[in-house]
């Protein structure tokens, strides 16, 4: 965990310095404030990893602190409190504001170190788990023994070795993200965070702020862009970035830095941008839907994941993992699959990739009442698939822009969600496969009320 940004906030200069050129020492990066008021100023100036807080200072109390950004956007990283007058009451308090620990004073530096490793520690590890379970995906690492995933993997090695921004492109489903975060994991980026940003999640006023952050009446939301910092931003579906973002994004690339939204001091950053889409951008650049400046920003190294049909013999070996992975992470029965019902699967066009894979594979787990999953089977499986289905029907959509033609769709597949899940956010994410937070982005940006979606 060395190399992460610590604020360490004490009146006292011999505890403040003393503590700065240990961590220092540690490898850390280190700023001091000795007040409330400069610790304000210094979260302005950049969202630190970890902040080491004195409770009594002179302008402002520490716990008073902890409430200030608890009731703001949340407390913007581990906080670890810092007192010589540390009682019981004051312990307590602390942690139901959310610190992470309490150190007395006189401080032991051995305790110290370890307590900012282990906070550093269980914060990456949190941020890892709500990713991962984000990402369902997750189960399908870029495997496989054919020839074009062994192409990708060296390729995919080779770049996540030089800090290059990275464009990858492929089908919904082929597993773009999975890519991501195993070039990440396997980058000199690795210890810093993974931070994904779906970017038809935010629209108009609010794609700036949740991108770059805002400063509104001294309080301070840091954006997708600043929570990246020190690692990897990865921009799912690009191409649905608002083009104000577009701008604003190509130019905090161009500087590595930015302006929150009524901030008016610059923000420095060091980010890693990997982007994926599934529309072809050089398209979108010729219509005049995407930037051409932000796109040979992030083209410097593309990269392509291809299909499942295209390396369908690797359908046998994705078959164990997920079944492995699903008796490992849900307790699911084991289940095998019939030499017929394996062919059948390999010969399957599959328009929904390996996601569809990995959903159609639970499903049989789940429902099956034998261990063997034999070729009729299969055949009941893929026949329910809503891929399996004939096309959704070409109406006067067919009039309109991509993009509005896009949200339209959107609209009425959330909209018959939202009626088939009686109302429940909850129900509709887990359907859809969006994050609560994003669902109700969209749902607001497509102007749909979750309780009267039919609602103009």
């Amino acid at each position: 965990m060395n190399g992460s940004h610590l604020l360490v906030v004490d009146d006292e200069p011999d505890i403040r310095e003393l503590v700065r050129d240990i961590l220092l020492d540690e490898g850390y990066r280190v700023t001091v404030a000795q007040d409330g008021e400069r610790a304000r100023e210094a979260l302005r100036a950049g969202r630190p990893d970890l902040i080491l807080l004195d409770i009594w200072m002179p302008d402002v109390d520490g716990i008073t602190l902890l409430k200030e950004w608890r009731d703001g956007d949340g407390l913007p990283c581990p906080v670890v409190i810092m007192s010589g007058h540390g009682n019981v009451e004051t312990a307590v308090e602390a942690t139901r504001l959310g610190a992470y620990d309490f150190l007395e004073k006189p401080l032991s530096m051995a305790k110290l170190l370890i307590t900012v490793e282990r906070a550093l520690e269980t914060d990456k590890l949190q941020r890892e788990n709500a990713g991962l379970r984000r990402q369902s995906e997750q189960v399908l690492e870029p495997s496989g023994r054919s020839a074009a995933m062994q192409r990708l993997r060296e390729q995919a090695l080779r770049i996540a070795q030089h800090d290059t921004w990275v464009l990858i492109s492929g089908e919904p489903g082929s597993g773009k993200e999975t890519l991501a975060r195993w070039m990440h994991a396997n980058s000199a980026r690795a210890n810093g965070p993974f931070v994904e940003l779906g970017s038809g999640a935010i629209a108009g006023e609010n794609a700036a702020r949740e991108l770059f952050g805002s400063e509104e009446n001294g309080r301070i939301h840091y954006g997708f862009l600043e929570q990246a910092n020190g690692g990897t931003l990865f921009l799912n579906d690009v191409a649905d970035l608002e083009p104000e973002a577009q701008n604003k994004l190509s130019g905090a690339l161009e500087t590595s830095s930015f302006l929150r939204v009524g901030g008016l001091e610059p923000v420095e950053v060091n980010v890693r941008v990997m982007a994926a889409t599934h529309r072809n951008l050089d398209d979108e650049v010729a219509n005049g839907h995407f930037r051409e400046d932000l796109f040979y920003h992030l083209n410097v190294v593309p990269l392509h994941v291809p299909a499942l049909r295209d390396h369908c013999e690797d359908v046998p070996e994705l078959l164990k993992q997920c079944v492995a992975w699903f008796m490992d992470h849900e307790n699911l029965p084991y289940r095998h699959f019939s030499m017929a019902a394996q062919n059948r699967l390999r010969n399957y066009h599959w328009p929904g990739n390996l996601r569809e894979l990995k959903n159609l594979l639970q499903r049989l787990m789940i429902l099956g009442a034998e261990e063997e999953i034999g070729l009729e089977d299969v055949e009941v499986a893929l026949s329910s698939s809503p891929s399996s289905s004939s096309s959704v029907p070409v109406t006067a959509a067919t009039d309109l822009p991509l993009r509005e033609a896009r949200e339209e769709f959107e609209r009425s597949y959330l909209r018959q969600l939202l009626k088939s899940c009686d109302g429940s956010v909850a129900l509709v994410a887990e359907r859809a496969g969006m994050e609560r937070t994003n669902l109700y982005r969209k749902l607001r940006a497509l102007g749909i009320d979750p309780k009267h979606p039919d609602a103009a």
